[in-house]
């Protein structure tokens, strides 16, 4: 796979894990890299990944990003705040 820097503005550090937006359902959902880049998805750093709230009103929904499977992450599975 090739390097893709994240998605947030002025960060050049590799991605590690892909934010995408569920709309219908107020719902964020930050899962592993995806295979390719897609659109309407933002591609984050490890660092930014970890720092990423839901926007007030959704629920943010992490996957395991540190391996093989996407298994929901151990812990509570929805924070609300403000994205930085």
């Amino acid at each position: 796979m090739s390097f893709r820097p994240c998605s947030r503005v002025a960060c050049s550090e590799e991605s590690a894990a892909t934010l995408t937006f569920d709309y219908a359902d107020a719902m964020a959902v930050l899962g592993p890299l995806a295979v390719q880049r897609e659109p309407h998805t933002f591609d984050l750093c490890a660092r930014h990944a970890r720092l990423t709230a839901a926007p007030q009103g959704w629920q943010l929904v992490r996957l395991r990003t540190d391996g093989p499977d996407a298994q929901p992450a151990a812990g509570p599975d929805a924070e609300s705040g403000s994205a930085e």
